[in-house]
């Protein structure tokens, strides 16, 4: 049987949600992968919880982040350089947040990682959207795993089918509704209801967050469609190099027109190829019947490929939310080689 040790880096809503995931599947995969999979740490900002043995209380995945304190684990001013002393390299979960500009505080604490032979699945967009090329070189010196699935759209394996289902190929074009807040909207847009009533609507469902800006103005699309390029082109764009447009300026009557022609309008992100130089821009664009994302409705994400050898390939589907962003991570470290 194999074993690693995790450590849990980050306690927000994916970081919560991981833990609740892997106490709940924990003995599973035990059972069905043949590998002991043990949790020796968890890590926030202000301190951490550790202990001698392994952190697999079923209360903790109940505790919220500011109640952590409160456990016979929390250890004050626990951070990763008493990990690295203390346990040999296993999987660091990293589900912080990092800045779009810097990528810190995640791309400092990934870079440590990696290069101490530590496997990472990571959630957080800003290391990725700064310096995903530099991250992969580091893994690659040290002998590690670095994987990100979360961080292009949760549960959506997008980064796993450009990665390595569509390998030899060239991607050539890349289509993606991959926002589900703003798919959402426009979704009730075309059935009638105005903005501000989907947004409201999107709020009190929990799929927009009470401040949605990084969703409407599209950012979020932006910089997932920029690590899905850099990904199948192995290229170093930049945030800046993606054109955006959010949904924010959109008007009712733009929408239903389109519903009246047959259209859906659908925010997308868009990686295409011309003369040899490809661009990315998110904006809305008004899709025909025919489109293979033109059904891809609700909260729902989608992403098409075009391939120079492979044909157009399309997926769609997965859960959005935090548990389904902890999925993709505990996929992500199961196909690191431990089974």
């Amino acid at each position: 049987m194999g074993a690693a040790s995790l450590v849990l880096l980050g306690f927000g809503q994916v970081g919560r949600a991981f833990l609740r995931l892997f106490l709940e599947k924990r003995e599973r995969l035990r059972e069905r992968y043949d590998i002991e999979l043990n949790l020796r740490a968890v890590l926030t900002s202000r301190g951490g919880l550790l202990t001698e043995g392994v952190l697999h209380d079923p209360a903790l995945g109940e505790m919220k982040r500011e109640e952590l304190p409160g456990s016979a684990y929390w250890k004050p001013d626990l951070g990763l350089d008493d990990i690295w002393d203390k346990f040999e390299p296993g999987i660091l979960v990293e589900c912080l947040s990092g800045d779009l500009e810097t990528g810190q505080p995640a791309l400092g604490f990934i870079r440590s990682a990696l290069a101490r032979g530590w496997q990472v699945a990571a959630s957080s967009k800003g290391p990725l959207a700064v310096d995903m090329k530099g991250l992969r070189a580091i893994a690659r010196r040290s002998g590690v795993h670095f994987k990100f699935s979360a961080a292009t759209g949760a549960a959506l394996p997008a980064a796993d089918v450009g990665l390595l289902s569509l390998a030899g190929s060239e991607v050539t074009a890349l289509e993606g509704i991959l926002n589900g807040t703003t798919n959402f909207i426009l979704t009730r847009m075309g059935e009638g209801v105005s903005y501000p009533q989907a947004l409201d609507e999107a709020k009190l469902r929990g799929i927009a967050e009470p401040d949605p800006r990084w969703d409407v103005e599209g950012w979020d699309t932006a910089v997932k469609l920029l690590i899905l390029a850099n990904l199948v082109l192995d290229s170093d764009f930049k945030l800046s190099d993606v054109r955006r447009t959010g949904i924010t300026e959109l008007s009712a009557e733009e929408v239903s027109r389109a519903g009246r022609q047959g259209g859906k309008v659908k925010l997308l992100g868009r990686l295409e190829t011309k003369s040899g130089r490809p661009s990315l821009a998110v904006a809305p664009f008004a899709l025909e019947p025919g489109h293979p994302l033109f059904m891809v409705d609700g909260p729902e994400k989608g992403v098409t490929f075009t391939t120079d050898t492979m044909g157009s390939l399309t997926i769609i589907g997965g859960r959005s939310d935090p548990r389904g962003a902890a999925a993709a991570l505990l996929k992500d470290m199961l196909a690191m080689g431990w089974t």
